[in-house]
């Protein structure tokens, strides 16, 4: 194993390390009150290398969490791991399955549509698992879709389409998809860009998609270096590709921004004739040398002067960007995030964002770490930030997790609720709130 990877293994330390069993834990202890208006799932993805040793955070096997809650009650905890050919595949190595969309990792996202729960990673097909998390299978769209998914699709608030796309390490490098609200995949195009990039995550529109086309380049030599075949190159140039939302190629139009890495945007939406994106801005990735933090960024791209003004929003590290569900792709003011601590991806305090007033709030989780936070709407609410966020805590002094329920108009305060968990919830990636009758 190359030196350089081996002195940066956090993702196998402390709460980033795997766990093993998987638990059925029920009538979950609760310190405060549920909110009676919170029924469905709180479910969490990540990387939980069933070896207990993997090359990279970004490559051991999904292991799902979840805690479902109803009536202001806590009823069950489990954790299960997402039974791919992969995983069932115990002497596999994961680099040797990127032609096998099938044999996913599984780890990155988990989501819900049209009725299925997904769990997602960018370089396979998507894995359908049910209510209590055990696996039903791949799910490739009836046949539609021919190669991988990314895991972070955007599900528009108005059609409840699923918007999402692909990248590749050969041609076609870059495909769009655009799935109907019940599930069938209806549009499939290719995107021109001049070669192979991680290409994380993206941004939508009312009327628009919005490719990040950035300088990590997919390239063996960097194995040595990260333990993932990427290199930073900025030869390569950044660019973003604007699309509209049923378009083809030939539509997009491009911009040339500064070299930069993205994996989460905020949120993006249109003013007139300006796109505004909110994003976690990197210098950099996959540098060796280099640790560039993650900062609030704004892009507003001016479709008529075919320019984009990019603005510094914050000087604090922060990541695992979200917002209100149905504000996605349309003007919104408050956005939640995760408050980095010392350098590491996970959260000493969750942060709101006021994007109309310039104004932020601070909840401390006061020594627990916190994993992303996820805005669930109150039902009954009429305001944007009526509502809660959720988020999986470890707490070091004891070694076990809680689930965080915070009222979002009241940062500031004590959590509402806390359940207790009896294991240990290692720090993980993306989650979502998946309520009854999804």
């Amino acid at each position: 194993m190359a030196e350089a990877v081996e002195e940066t293994r956090f993702w196998l330390k402390d709460n980033f390390a795997p766990v093993f069993e998987e638990t059925t834990a029920t009538d979950l202890k609760v310190t405060g009150q549920i909110p009676q208006a919170l029924n469905g799932r709180l479910l969490r993805n990540g990387a939980n290398p069933q070896s207990g040793e993997s090359m990279h955070w970004f490559l051991g096997n999904g292991m799902l969490h979840g805690v479902e809650i109803r009536g202001g009650q806590a009823n069950w905890y489990r954790n299960r791991y997402v039974r791919t050919p992969l995983f069932l595949d115990t002497d596999a190595d994961v680099m040797s399955s990127l032609n096998d969309m099938s044999r996913s990792a599984a780890n990155t996202h988990v989501i819900h549509h049209a009725g299925k729960i997904l769990a997602l990673e960018e370089g396979h097909w998507p894995f359908e698992v049910n209510d209590e998390l055990d696996t039903v299978g791949p799910h490739n769209f009836g046949g539609k879709l021919a190669g991988a998914m990314t895991a972070h699709p955007k599900t528009c608030p108005e059609t409840g389409e699923l918007i999402s796309f692909a990248y590749g390490m050969a041609p076609p490098y870059l495909t769009y998809h655009r799935t109907n609200a019940q599930g069938e995949m209806v549009q499939v195009e290719h995107i021109t860009v001049p070669g192979a990039t991680m290409v994380h995550d993206f941004n939508i529109t009312r009327n628009y998609t919005i490719f990040m086309d950035l300088p990590a380049v997919w390239n063996f030599e960097g194995l040595a270096a990260t333990g993932l075949p990427v290199v930073w190159d900025e030869s390569y140039g950044a660019r973003l590709g604007v699309m509209p939302r049923n378009g083809t190629d030939a539509d997009v139009k491009w911009y040339e921004i500064n070299p930069c890495y993205v994996f989460h945007p905020m949120n993006a939406y249109e003013d007139g004739d300006r796109i505004i994106i909110d994003v976690c801005r990197m210098e950099d990735t996959m540098k060796p040398g280099s640790n560039s933090p993650p900062l609030l960024y704004r892009w507003e791209i001016d479709n008529v002067a075919g320019t984009v003004k990019e603005t510094q929003l914050d000087d604090r590290s922060v990541e695992f960007p979200r917002v209100c569900d149905t504000r996605v792709g349309l003007p919104y003011r408050y956005g939640y995030t995760a408050a980095f601590a010392g350098g590491m991806p996970y959260a000493e305090g969750i942060m709101k964002y006021d994007m109309v007033n310039h104004r932020s709030d601070y909840h401390d989780l006061k020594g627990g770490q916190g994993s992303e936070p996820v805005f669930v709407k109150n039902p009954a609410g009429s305001s944007e930030d009526d509502g809660w966020v959720l988020a999986y805590v470890y707490q070091p002094e004891i070694n076990r997790s809680e689930v965080v329920i915070v009222d979002a108009q009241h940062m500031d305060q004590d959590p509402v609720a806390r359940i207790h968990l009896p294991v240990r919830v290692p720090a993980g990636f993306h989650g979502n709130w998946v309520p009854d009758g999804y």
